[in-house]
């Protein structure tokens, strides 16, 4: 049997995204791999869109933090543009 490629999809737990596992899965044929980023909101409710994730049928699914990432290269610069 051949393993199947992989993607990542940045998963927000909303319907599109759902959606797009499963498509992915379907009609290409793919692995889905499921990326939350974490910049803020509340934690508990990162784990239960992981969790949707793998349902919806991700191979994997990740919470990763991007706190950091998202000041240094998001905010500061809408902050700066006003």
């Amino acid at each position: 049997m051949t393993e199947r490629e992989k993607v990542v999809l940045a998963y927000s737990g909303g319907l599109d995204t759902s959606i797009c596992i499963k498509w992915l899965i379907d009609e290409h044929n793919l692995d889905v791999i499921a990326v939350v980023g974490e910049v803020g909101q509340e934690h508990e409710g990162l784990e239960a869109i992981r969790q949707k994730a793998l349902r919806t049928g991700a191979i994997e699914a990740y919470v990763v933090d991007m706190h950091e990432e998202f000041v240094d290269e998001y905010l500061t610069d809408a902050i700066r543009a006003n």
